[in-house]
């Protein structure tokens, strides 16, 4: 919170302290290894399972809209700023937006292996079932500030 008002003051923003959290599966690994790439402005693209949101009754992004991202010890390493949000199926990500998560050696292969492996293990702790068709919500941000 201390760290939001810090930059909201400095960047004359009236608005209340936005989510703060971490990438991956909640591991501190991955956490760490993530939240690194977005640090060092390689990862500028995330994506989330659609149907997750509803059943945790989750709120969209929203372009513009600020977020905190903590290390995998739950610390902020930096604020980002919506730029785009997208519903596309898993099978319609393009090679860009894969790109963009910055995972791995970059190509559109080791995004959808590693992503096939992630939402097979999320959806399968809520007794679903992962495929191609599946909506995600494709987010790309930019980095506005680092802690």
């Amino acid at each position: 919170e201390a760290y939001w008002q810090s930059y909201a003051t400095k960047n004359g923003l009236n608005l209340s302290t936005p989510d703060a959290w971490m990438f991956g599966d909640g591991s501190k690994e991955m956490g760490d290894t993530l939240g690194a790439l977005v640090v060092d402005g390689i990862k500028t693209g995330t994506c989330a399972a659609h149907c997750i949101y509803e059943l945790e009754g989750e709120k969209l992004q929203q372009v513009g809209q600020f977020d905190i991202v903590l290390d995998g010890d739950e610390n902020p390493l930096a604020i980002i700023q919506y730029t785009n949000i997208e519903l596309v199926k898993m099978k319609n990500v393009t090679p860009a937006f894969a790109k963009s998560e910055g995972e791995g050696d970059l190509s559109y292969d080791y995004w959808y292996d590693a992503h096939v492996q992630f939402f097979t293990w999320e959806l399968g702790l809520y007794d679903l079932t992962f495929t191609p068709d599946i909506v995600l919500v494709c987010q790309t941000f930019e980095v506005v500030d680092i802690y």
